[in-house]
């Protein structure tokens, strides 16, 4: 599986992945500023699942076509708890 890391993810939430045998780009090591619409066409370009904190997204995916593409997963209060 191929992930691409949102600027707000924390480096060792992607040292985890990468050091579990996963391919994930960091949007704040490869284009630190990159603005939303052009990190969601990296992640649709690449076939890559978007990692973010942002909850604007899914907005984004809708405006911009990207919709069908998009499949959003929250982590809860009592998830992220555990």
């Amino acid at each position: 599986m191929r992930f691409l890391a949102n600027e707000n993810v924390p480096l060792e939430a992607v040292q985890a992945l990468r050091k579990s045998g996963f391919d994930v780009a960091w949007v704040r090591q490869s284009a630190p500023g990159m603005i939303d619409p052009e990190v969601l066409a990296w992640a649709v370009r690449e076939q890559r699942v978007l990692l973010t904190f942002d909850k604007d997204f899914g907005e984004l995916g809708v405006s911009s076509g990207s919709a069908g593409r998009l499949r959003r997963r929250s982590v809860s209060d009592s998830d992220a708890a555990r």
